[in-house]
């Protein structure tokens, strides 16, 4: 059993959204946090992640899609700390075509970020989880995980995907004190809800407030899921308490199918 009080966590994703929210309450419980990101090397993200979650919080540029940036990336987080207890696969994109002319562009990058990207990061850690008998691998998914949408192939596709692949890791890591779970939320009150919010407003015409309720009436809870509910079910999922809970996709909808 790992008899570290500190845990060491890496996040991809983490400098917005679900993935900034997990970074901020893992900190605020005492993980020692490395963020990955695509834009990771630029310093200031740096200075403002130290300023705003505390200074066990740090960010490097990770590009989940690139094997050599995931291996380069987990191996220097081992360099500083000797292992990886728990990853959170927040890393995500988003863009919307139908099937009928599907660009090959948005396809390949919607798989390889959010599924293939999340399979070379968990690859990566998970021998060392294994060793050590213990580890936590929580992958952000979303309800696109179970329901489709027209004009989300790629998105639904790679979503669903993860369920797969946790069921996968689950059991191989089961005997060994490692547990994978992933959490789909339904619309969550993030930086790239507040774009949709916005071409919505300039395609309808619509007010701010008249596009953000038809938003939040999309859950019979009638109110949008905030990032520090899916943080707060992250750490449980990552917490010694949560050791039985694996292979399990936790749906946050407040009541919705999407």
């Amino acid at each position: 059993m790992m008899n570290s009080t500190q845990k060491i966590a890496i996040i991809t994703g983490g400098l917005s959204g679900i993935g900034r929210a997990v970074a901020r309450r893992f900190a605020a419980e005492g993980m020692i946090v490395h963020i990955g990101a695509r834009r990771g090397d630029d310093p200031t993200f740096e200075r403002d992640l130290r300023q705003t979650l505390g200074a066990t919080v740090s960010v490097r540029g990770l590009d989940v899609r690139d094997t050599d940036s995931v291996a380069a990336f987990v191996a220097k987080v081992v360099e500083e700390h000797g292992r990886v207890d728990v990853l959170v696969n927040a890393a995500g994109v988003y863009d919307e075509a139908p099937v009928t002319g599907h660009p090959d562009r948005l396809w390949d990058d919607t798989i390889d970020t959010n599924l293939t990207g999340t399979f070379k990061m968990i690859r990566a850690v998970l021998p060392g989880m294994l060793e050590r008998k213990w580890g936590r691998i929580v992958n952000i998914a979303s309800v696109a995980a179970h329901q489709g949408m027209a004009n989300n192939a790629a998105y639904c596709a790679s979503k669903a995907g993860l369920l797969g692949l946790g069921r996968c890791v689950s059991l191989e890591a089961a005997p060994h004190g490692v547990t994978c779970n992933s959490i789909s939320p339904t619309w969550v009150e993030t930086e790239m809800l507040q774009q949709f919010i916005e071409q919505d407003m300039q395609q309808t015409g619509q007010s701010r407030a008249e596009v953000r309720a038809r938003y939040e009436a999309s859950n019979p809870q009638g109110q949008l899921v905030q990032p520090d509910e899916i943080a707060g079910l992250a750490a449980f999922l990552a917490s010694d308490a949560a050791r039985a809970i694996t292979m399990a996709d936790h749906q946050v909808n407040a009541g919705s199918l999407w």
